[in-house]
């Protein structure tokens, strides 16, 4: 990258990808990071080269960024977003990943014709083994979106789409997944307690387990079936379970209900 790159907000995820990118090689000169000192410790990034100010005020007038990024929390971008809209232009494209703010409030705040970006990531960011769904406005040049992939990639896996609305699904499936994954771990732990397993073993076993077959699906190239069907011998103990689980009233139902409610939810928001 070989222009300014602007961040807004450097708690958790901004954070996570300011990491990435610097140990992916990006020039910390180039990097201009926009948060309250107290939030941060500013004095580690300033040794390290980056500009860190505490309000857009405190960026340099000359400052022409290729990338300006939004990672604040979506409650302050309407005291936030407007002071950038004097950065609209052909140079600069802004990329959100501030939950359920749809292209639309960007616009009305940047101007227009902005280059917009707005990106779903998920906490698995925070150990780049994320995954990040991404929308482009037609303003967005090619080049524009091949930064923004990389820049995203510093935290995990981008997928890219053309319909915005998919990104309500994308909040709901991938955005929430994680706290479903450590659901499972919690009731699979809790169901081990009352099959008779003490409490310390039962909480080990299902945080071990979930995590290992989390890492064998990263590793393996078979389909998700396929897995599942390594695990489960005919007639044995996982077949028998299973038999529960894929029950009519099972996973696939419970699921497709939570995933459509949370789809729902991230509408309402978004409106």
């Amino acid at each position: 990258m070989e222009t300014p790159l602007v961040l807004v907000g450097c708690g958790k995820m901004g954070g996570a990808m300011l990491t990435g990118w610097l140990d992916r090689g990006l020039d910390a000169g180039r990097i201009h990071v926009v948060e309250p000192g107290e939030a941060m410790d500013s004095d580690i990034y300033r040794s390290l080269g980056i500009n860190v100010v505490a309000d857009a005020n405190g960026l340099d007038p000359e400052l022409v960024p290729g990338v300006i990024v939004f990672a604040v929390k979506p409650q302050v971008l309407d005291d936030v977003a407007p002071a950038y809209a004097r950065y609209s232009g052909p140079k600069t494209v802004f990329l959100s990943i501030a939950a359920g703010k749809p292209i639309p409030y960007f616009k009305d705040r940047l101007g227009a014709g902005s280059a917009i970006i707005r990106a779903m990531p998920n906490t698995p960011a925070a150990v780049r083994r994320g995954i990040t769904v991404a929308c482009a406005t037609a303003a967005v040049g090619d080049d524009q979106r091949r930064v923004a992939d990389d820049l995203l990639a510093a935290v995990g896996e981008v997928a890219w789409v053309d319909d915005e609305e998919l990104i309500d699904a994308v909040t709901a499936l991938s955005g929430g997944g994680p706290a479903y994954v450590f659901l499972l771990a919690e009731v699979m732990a809790q169901a081990g307690m009352d099959a008779g397993l003490p409490e310390d073993l039962a909480k080990r076993l299902a945080r071990v387990t979930v995590s290992g077959a989390g890492e064998l699906l990263h590793q393996a190239q078979e389909p998700l079936e396929v897995l599942r069907e390594n695990v489960t011998s005919p007639g044995g103990t996982t077949a028998e379970a299973l038999k529960i689980l894929m029950a009519d009233d099972g996973w696939l139902p419970l699921m497709t209900r939570a995933i459509a409610a949370a789809t729902q939810r991230s509408k309402e928001l978004a409106d």
